[in-house]
């Protein structure tokens, strides 16, 4: 095998196993950035061994018993845990005695029971209310994902500097907050799960429709969301709202290949060419949605936009589209969690429902919302309904201003040429 191979098949292990590993060590060492820390020691270890060792007979095990000869050694140094440290010194200098196969046999037995618990945990510990948002989604990356500083660096188009900063003081707020490695319970538990799963969305949404640089989407973020939401409904699957989000990144997911056109440019949802969309995924997501509402949590947040996107995912053509169903659903959802942003898209929904008069009456409503002030998709969307109703010199000139307003330079181009469309049309005799 090459090095290139070694690393190739490092570089998978890590993106699997990383989760699993960090979270055994915080475990043992009650401190997140200790356990990171110790953890990519394991890594660095491996990328130094494997290549001229060979792949071990079961890498992951051979990651955790490292990683946990690393943790020993830190709990030596600081002389803390005395009794805990007999116990783990015992257990891997009787592990050092076995063949690898075996090794990796007991390691497997001895996790069983607390894997899935301190993979939760850490969901937890890296979401925590106590950090910024963007703090969140970065340590979520990084211990869940198991992606490098530079990999978050690029996607967020961010130095790597700027990122490594960033992940170091999230770690040490964590630790100068004292807070606990463990899942909250209780009344403790809803208010922490929404704070999970909105950094989960988050990072689907910035894949999605990238808020800045030259790519319509990044896919990459796509596929770590759902990753991230398939593993939350493995580890609690009686929460209906994660399996609501479940459902709502898989439907929105599907459609993906059809949002891009071979230029690169973007293809808004009624143009799309529906035979692209990913008819697994839509499946799947049928199925998170209905085990959502199975749950009881028809009602929840993601489960209701999962409903909506299940509206465009059933409707063979755009034309076949239940608007006034995605109506009824939006007044639904602008009920459960009122926002601007909601009001918007509903103001959408009305349009295709009730005709562009009654969406742009709801629009003209949040033009002076101070959340929407900079919002580009505002004036993005009331330069639609504008331009439906024939205003077309007023549409093209919404539509120069939420060119103005957009940090990505393929949504910049697309409202541009709309707004010349507009502006041609309305010369035209």
């Amino acid at each position: 095998m090459t090095a290139t191979d070694a690393h190739r098949t490092i570089n998978a292990v890590w993106r699997i196993e990383s989760a699993k590993v960090i979270g055994a060590l915080a475990r043992m060492t009650r401190d997140v950035g200790v356990a990171e820390e110790l953890a990519q020691d394991a890594l660095v270890a491996a990328l130094e061994q494997w290549p001229g060792e060979g792949i071990p007979d079961n890498p992951a095990a051979w990651l955790m018993a490292t990683a946990k000869h690393r943790a020993l050694d830190h709990l030596r140094r600081r002389r803390l845990h005395a009794a805990k440290e007999g116990e783990i010194s015992r257990e891997i200098d009787a592990q050092h005695a076995m063949r690898s196969a075996e090794l990796a046999e007991r390691l497997d037995d001895a996790l069983d029971d607390d894997v899935g618990d301190d993979v939760l945990r850490l969901v937890f510990t890296a979401c925590h209310p106590v950090l910024a948002s963007e703090a969140r989604v970065t340590l979520t990356l990084r211990m869940l994902g198991g992606l490098t500083t530079d990999e978050i660096a690029r996607s967020f188009l961010m130095t790597e500097a700027a990122t490594a900063q960033r992940i170091v003081r999230a770690k040490r707020t964590l630790a100068a907050a004292g807070v606990p490695f463990e899942a909250p319970r209780g009344h403790e538990l809803p208010a922490r799960l929404s704070s999970v799963l909105e950094v989960v969305y988050l990072i689907f949404n910035e894949g999605y429709a990238a808020t800045a640089g030259q790519d319509w989407m990044r896919p990459g973020l796509c596929d770590e969301a759902l990753r991230l939401g398939r593993i939350l409904a493995g580890l609690m699957p009686q929460a209906p709202e994660v399996h609501g989000l479940l459902a709502l990144m898989e439907l929105q997911a599907s459609r993906a290949a059809a949002r891009i056109d071979e230029h690169g440019e973007p293809v808004l949802l009624l143009a799309q060419n529906r035979a692209r969309w990913d008819h697994v995924l839509i499946h799947r997501g049928l199925a998170s949605l209905a085990q959502a509402e199975r749950l009881g949590g028809a009602q929840g947040p993601y489960a209701l936009q999962a409903a909506i996107a299940a509206c465009h995912a059933r409707a063979p053509t755009a034309e076949a589209t239940d608007w006034s169903e995605i109506a009824r659903l939006y007044a639904i959802l602008a009920e459960v969690t009122p926002s601007p942003v909601i009001e918007l898209n509903r103001a959408v929904a009305d349009t295709m429902a009730y005709g562009p008069a009654a969406g742009l009456a709801r629009v003209d409503a949040l033009r002076d919302e101070p959340a929407l002030k900079d919002y580009h998709l505002l004036p993005s969307v009331r330069g639609d309904f504008l331009a439906r109703l024939g205003r077309a010199q007023e549409a093209a000139e919404e539509f120069r201003r939420a060119a103005g307003l957009t940090r990505n330079e393929r949504e910049r181009k697309l409202l541009l040429a709309r707004a010349l469309h507009c502006a041609t049309r309305q010369q035209t005799p």
